[in-house]
């Protein structure tokens, strides 16, 4: 479990020893000796049976092996308490499971299929809770999601993950490194792995934070990858929100029973700080879906001013060159004058009109200067020249 957030001197002072041992910092790194023991953190672990272990007292009593011998010794000691852990179960699995603990067939059918929407349902006395984790990758700058179902029983809890988050494998081990909190029994663990996986949001929102920061200063700076990590970072945030809102109703009504089902006190204390982080966490998840919306706003507004800015330029590059395709028309036109007329004289036929007039070289001449200044000046009154 993440360590939690330093909190005001005033409300630190009186923790109880149940709320230090969840608060206390993770332990060192296992040597290779030991690491093969806390296999329920492992991902790709091949075997769907993470961890199965018997509880009396607080105390850890046995590791059974297979699911078959987790029943038969908890039927052997009728004060004890199971708790397995399973990953990607296989259905033969869950359906033995749902025989033994006569778990409801649509909590175990949602059990089966990953991509549940977060949930507390109550069937008998069994509680079914599914839960949605999170997990920032600084490698890939993305949010990963996982997703935990948890059966809550009068003498067992059964977790079935799919996905690598949360890592089950630390509450366990801080639960048995407190075994006043074992003896409160199932509602504990319950609780323990709901403040694991809230903890979890918070380096999720801690990397959010960085890349909204980022993305703003790629944003100004004209960035053209920026519009297509917004849009990405938008999408996380949704599930990020499906994954965190609802959980806020279902503390709420975890709360609403305290009376009835007679929660110990200081589980009620427990879950009412889960809840406040939930509720940190929830708003503000929901200010950055706010903020990434008003940045894809500022983007596009900029990315329109950009456009327009080109546009204009090429409008006033298409007019200057008009200016000089006009100019260039009129002289060779007024060029093209004189052309014509020495070019239709300048033929060497033996009967052309005035071809021996002696005023001949003059009239084409004057011709040529009057065709001349003639487009010069039409030219001129038209802004040609």
């Amino acid at each position: 479990m993440a360590e939690r957030r330093a909190r005001p001197t005033s409300k630190s002072r009186g923790r109880s020893a149940w709320r230090r041992a969840l608060t206390s910092p993770p332990p060192p790194e296992q040597p290779p000796a030991r690491r093969a023991e806390a296999v329920e953190a492992e991902p790709e672990q091949a075997a769907s049976i993470v961890q199965a272990a018997l509880y009396r007292d607080g105390l850890r009593v046995s590791s059974p092996a297979t699911l078959a011998d987790t029943f038969r010794e908890l039927r052997e000691q009728p004060s004890g308490m199971a708790w397995i852990g399973l990953a990607r179960p296989t259905e033969a699995e869950l359906l033995s499971l749902a025989a033994e603990f006569d778990l409801h067939p649509l909590a175990v059918e949602d059990a089966m299929e990953a991509h549940q929407r977060p949930k507390l349902e109550r069937y008998g006395a069994t509680l079914f809770v599914v839960l949605r984790a999170a997990r920032y990758l600084d490698a890939s700058e993305e949010v990963d999601f996982g997703e935990l179902h948890v059966f809550v029983g009068p003498d067992f809890v059964i977790t079935v993950r799919h996905g690598a988050a949360p890592d089950l494998s630390a509450v366990r081990r801080r639960m048995e490194e407190t075994p006043e909190l074992l003896k409160l029994g199932p509602e504990a663990i319950l609780y323990a792995i709901l403040d694991a996986v809230v903890d979890g949001y918070l380096p999720v929102v801690s990397g959010v934070q960085n890349d909204v920061d980022e993305i703003e200063t790629e944003v100004f700076r004209g960035d053209p990858e920026v519009s297509r990590r917004i849009y990405e970072l938008s999408r996380e945030m949704v599930e990020f929100q499906r994954a965190t809102r609802p959980l806020v109703g279902m503390l709420h009504g975890l709360m609403a029973g305290f009376s009835k089902y007679g929660t110990d006190d200081e589980l009620q204390r427990y879950l009412r700080d889960v809840a406040d982080h939930v509720t940190h966490t929830s708003e503000r998840v929901d200010g950055f879906r706010l903020a990434l919306t008003e940045i894809l706003t500022v983007n596009a507004t900029l990315v329109t001013q950009q456009q327009n800015a080109e546009m204009r330029a090429l409008a006033e590059a298409g007019f200057e060159q008009n200016e000089e395709i006009k100019k260039i028309s009129s002289w060779a036109a007024i060029l093209f004058a004189p052309t014509l007329v020495g070019t239709i004289y300048g033929m060497n036929f033996t009967h052309m009109p005035e071809l021996r007039w002696g005023f001949g070289y003059p009239f084409a001449v004057g011709l040529m200067g009057v065709v001349c200044v003639s487009l010069y000046v039409i030219f001129k009154r038209r802004d040609w020249l």
